[in-house]
């Protein structure tokens, strides 16, 4: 419906002409690819590993660890084509250092693994260990990866003076120490939560009405 909605917009601005010849105007839509399905949905090996990661990282669903799927094939992608060029190349030298970079940033590549070799041999686990619920559950902050994945939610959880409530965000190495409990969250005993805040309110109503009678 929205290609239609698209279509006719077009056809009242460029006129029909450009539709009958085929030249298409240019589509500025945003809209990318974030995760890949996998082409046998039912390997009995793959589908046990997911639901291993699910379990073991508090995950939605399967479609985050696809995600992650996708977006680590998308790295190796680019670290092929770039040994692929001779060593002296200016754009491997640029772009391999500025991907290294960016892998040691996030965490997955330690400091002694400064080489495009090394982006080739990362993987899916090394990836879900960076995500905030993760690193929320290994800090005791939470008793379970899946509590974890509720405060995020409920924004009890903050890395540095950021308020986050996206469980996937990604950890940096220079804010893994930041990682934690708000100030205005009703955790920390700063304020009153909802529930507590509905029995007192409930108190208030029965003491009204002992004083009426």
């Amino acid at each position: 419906r929205q290609m239609c909605i698209r279509d006719r917009y077009q056809r009242r601005v460029h006129g029909d002409y450009q539709f009958r010849k085929g030249n298409m105007p240019k589509n500025y839509v945003n809209c990318h690819k974030t995760w890949n399905a996998p082409k046998r949905p039912y390997e009995r090996e793959r589908l046990s590993q997911e639901l291993k990661y699910v379990g073991l990282y508090g995950l939605k669903n399967k479609k985050e660890v696809w995600r992650v799927q996708y977006m680590l094939a998308k790295i190796r992608k680019a670290a092929r084509e770039l040994l692929i060029l001779p060593e002296n190349d200016s754009r491997r030298l640029f772009e391999g250092e500025a991907l290294v970079n960016r892998m040691m940033r996030l965490g997955v590549l330690k400091e002694e693994e400064k080489r495009l070799d090394y982006v080739l041999g990362l993987t899916v686990p090394q990836f879900l260990e960076r995500r905030l619920a993760t690193k929320v559950f290994k800090a005791r902050t939470a008793k379970s990866p899946h509590e974890a994945r509720v405060m995020i939610y409920q924004r009890h959880i903050r890395v540095g003076k950021q308020h986050v409530n996206i469980p996937s965000f990604m950890v940096r190495v220079e804010n893994e120490n930041q990682v934690e409990l708000s100030s205005e969250s009703s955790l920390t005993g700063a304020k009153n939560g909802r529930t507590k805040k509905m029995k007192l309110k409930g108190k208030t109503k029965a003491e009204q009405k002992k004083e009426e009678v």
